[in-house]
C-alpha cells in the first residue's frame, strides 16, 4: 500500500502497525482507501475503532447482509462484550458512548426488542407525510431566512442549515414546548460535539417533556410512545426518544449536506430529481459509516477468520455499499437495496420519514436559493475524521442574498398553567426578577413561525 506524501508512520495494515485504525486525520482524509485495503484481508478484518478498542469490521455486502439478517447467531446486547467485561476497554474511550449498552430497541434482542421496536414503529406510522414535508419546509425557510438576508451572499451550510434542520423537525415531532426544545437541541448537539454534561442536559430535558405529556397529552410522538399498548415506562420512553434523536438527526444532517454538495457540484446532471441524489448518497456516502455492533452467540468463521463468541462484529455500511463485487449487479438491484438504513430485524424504523425529510430539505434549499453554488469542488471538501459517520466538515456556498418570508403560524399545544417539575414533580421556586435566559434555536424558530 503506497504511503502518501506528508503522512508519517507505516501505512494501515502493515505488520509494524497492527490493526488498521478507523479514526484520526489519516482515516478521515481517505476512508475509501482504508476500506479498499481491508477488503484485501477478506470479508472482515480486525480494526481499532478507537484507541485500544478492537472490533471485527465487516466490509463485504454479502457478509454484512448475512449478519444483519441472522439474529439467532448475532445479537445486539453489548453487555456481552468480552473486552469491556474484562476491563480491556479504556474508561474514557470515545467508543463507549456509541457501543455501550442502553435499554432501547437498538441494544435489545428477542421479545424485549420486539416490544420496544413495535412501540416505535407504530408511533412513527402515525406521522403524516404531508405534514412532515410542511414541517421540514417551515424549518428550512427559517434557517435560510437567518443566513440569506443577513450576510453578503455567503454561508456555511453544514453549521447553518444541514445540522440544525433535523433538530428543529424532531423537536416539533416530539411536541416540545419552546424552553424544553431549546435544551433538547443543546443536549443532543453537545453529545456529538463531546461537550461535558451534555448527556445530563438531554436527559433532564426529555424527563421534563415526559412529565409534561403525562399532564398534557397531545398529538405528538412522545405522547404516542407513552400511550402505546406496550406500556413503556417513563425511562423506556426516554431511551427510545434518545435513540430517535441520535440515530435520526446526525445521519440526516450528513445526508442533507452531502446531497446538497453533490447536486451543486459540476458533475451532477441537472435534470435528475433530488430523490436520485439522496439515493446516490445513501449508496456511496452512507451517513452511518461503521456501526451496528453484533456479538456472536458462538465462535463463527468469517472468510477463514474465526471470531470468538461475544467479540464485537461491526458493520461497515460505507464499505458494504461500495463493495466492488456489487458493481456488475448494481443496475439489477433496487435503488433501496443499499444498507444505509441497515437490514433485518434492526433495520432503521424511521427510514421512510428520514428520506422524506432529506428530500424536502434539499428541495427547499434549491427552490429558495436558485443560484446557490458551492465555493469548492466536491472532491476538495473535507470529511469528519470519525469512524461512525460520513459527514462533511463544512460546506461553503455563495448565492444572491434575498429575504425569506416567515411561514404561517403553526398550531402549538396548550401551555401548562405552572412549570412542570423535572423528575420528581417538585415545583420550581419562583424567580424574583431573575433575567430570562436568552431564547435558544427552537424558541426563536417558534417565534418566527408566529411572525414575531
Amino acid at each position: 500500500m503506497q504511503q502518501r506524501p506528508g503522512i508519517q508512520g507505516p501505512p494501515p495494515g502493515c505488520p509494524a502497525h497492527g490493526n488498521t485504525p478507523l479514526y484520526g486525520p489519516q482515516f478521515g482524509s481517505d476512508p475509501d482507501g482504508h476500506y479498499a485495503h481491508l477488503r484485501t484481508l477478506g470479508p472482515s478484518a480486525p480494526v481499532d475503532i478507537a484507541p485500544g478498542v478492537e472490533v471485527e469490521l465487516v466490509t463485504s455486502y454479502d457478509a454484512a447482509l448475512y449478519i444483519l439478517q441472522n439474529p439467532a447467531s448475532f445479537v445486539r446486547d453489548s453487555r456481552r462484550w468480552n473486552a469491556l467485561n474484562e476491563g480491556r476497554v479504556p474508561e474514557d474511550s470515545p467508543a463507549l458512548p456509541m457501543l455501550g449498552y442502553r435499554p432501547n430497541a437498538l441494544f435489545s434482542d428477542g421479545a424485549a426488542h420486539a416490544r420496544l421496536r413495535q412501540a416505535v414503529t407504530d408511533s412513527l406510522a402515525t406521522v403524516n407525510e404531508l405534514q412532515l414535508v410542511r414541517q421540514t419546509q417551515q424549518s428550512a425557510d427559517y434557517l435560510i431566512s437567518r443566513f440569506s438576508s443577513e450576510r453578503l451572499g455567503q454561508a456555511e451550510l453544514m453549521a447553518e442549515y444541514a445540522q440544525p434542520l433535523p433538530l428543529l423537525v424532531f423537536s416539533d415531532l416530539f411536541g416540545c414546548p419552546p424552553e424544553i426544545g431549546d435544551r433538547v437541541i443543546t443536549g443532543i448537539s453537545g453529545i456529538f460535539a463531546g461537550t461535558p454534561g451534555a448527556d445530563q442536559v438531554l436527559a433532564e430535558a426529555l424527563g421534563e417533556l415526559i412529565a409534561r405529556k403525562r399532564r398534557y397529552p397531545a398529538q405528538d410522538l412522545t405522547t404516542r410512545l407513552m400511550q402505546h399498548s406496550a406500556e413503556l415506562t417513563d425511562e423506556e420512553v426516554l431511551h427510545q426518544l434518545v435513540t430517535l434523536l441520535s440515530g435520526g438527526t446526525t445521519p440526516l444532517s450528513a445526508v442533507i449536506g452531502t446531497t446538497s454538495a453533490l447536486m451543486l457540484g459540476e458533475d451532477w446532471q441537472t435534470d435528475l430529481p433530488v430523490e436520485d441524489a439522496v439515493n446516490q448518497v445513501l449508496w456511496n456516502y452512507a451517513p452511518i459509516a461503521n456501526y451496528a455492533a453484533h456479538y456472536p452467540t458462538h465462535d463463527v468463521e468469517l472468510g477463514g477468520r474465526v471470531v470468538r463468541a461475544n467479540d464485537p462484529v461491526v458493520i461497515s455500511f460505507a464499505a458494504a455499499n461500495t463493495d466492488p463485487r456489487l458493481a456488475e449487479h448494481r443496475e439489477q438491484l433496487s435503488a433501496k437495496a443499499h444498507l444505509a438504513f441497515g437490514a433485518g430485524p434492526h433495520a432503521c424504523p424511521a427510514k421512510d420519514p428520514a428520506f422524506v425529510i432529506a428530500v424536502a430539505a434539499v428541495e427547499s434549499l434549491l427552490n429558495r436559493l436558485p443560484d446557490i453554488e458551492v465555493r469548492a469542488p466536491f472532491k476538495d471538501l473535507s470529511w469528519v475524521p470519525a469512524p461512525w459517520s460520513r459527514s462533511l466538515v463544512a460546506l461553503p456556498v455563495r448565492f444572491t442574498p434575498r429575504a425569506v418570508a416567515h411561514a404561517p403560524a403553526q398550531q402549538t399545544e396548550p401551555q401548562a398553567t405552572a412549570p412542570v417539575a423535572a423528575a420528581v414533580g417538585t415545583p420550581r421556586p419562583a424567580s424574583h426578577g431573575t433575567p430570562k435566559p436568552k431564547p435558544g434555536l427552537f424558541s426563536r424558530f417558534l417565534a418566527w413561525t408566529r411572525g414575531e
